[in-house]
């Protein structure tokens, strides 16, 4: 099965939105910031990140909102209560504008996911 291409997921979200497809795009910018070599791939329909070798989110556009995923978010110390889901695992920040990534906090939650993943794998 072919791998679908980051630049053909890129023009499938222009078609959802101008807003969608931005908010992506400032979640995959916030993201090289922390991490210059951070690496992405296209899985589950959105944008998978790692870094230092570990993957530790992801990005998912929907109709109404765009959904930054932490698949150990539920380790995460919430202190600011910004994370939802209430399953086992995953933990989500739901994005709607792209002033939302500041609002939401997004860079504060980047670093405790990578750091929940690279425990979880026995990562350092």
């Amino acid at each position: 099965m072919a791998t679908r291409s980051i630049p053909s997921l890129l023009a499938d979200l222009q078609l959802l939105g101008g807003e969608q497809f931005a908010i992506v795009e400032a979640v995959r910018a916030q993201v090289k910031t922390l991490w210059p070599a951070a690496t992405e791939e296209v899985k589950y329909g959105g944008i998978l990140f790692s870094a230092e070798g570990v993957t530790f989110g992801g990005v998912f556009a929907y109709r109404q909102h765009v959904s930054v995923e932490f698949g150990r978010g539920a380790h995460i110390q919430d202190t600011l209560g910004l994370l939802e889901g209430s399953g086992k695992g995953r933990r989500h920040l739901k994005l709607r504008t792209v002033q939302d990534l500041l609002d939401r906090q997004l860079a504060h939650y980047l670093p405790l996911a990578l750091q929940v993943a690279q425990s979880a794998s026995g990562a350092d």
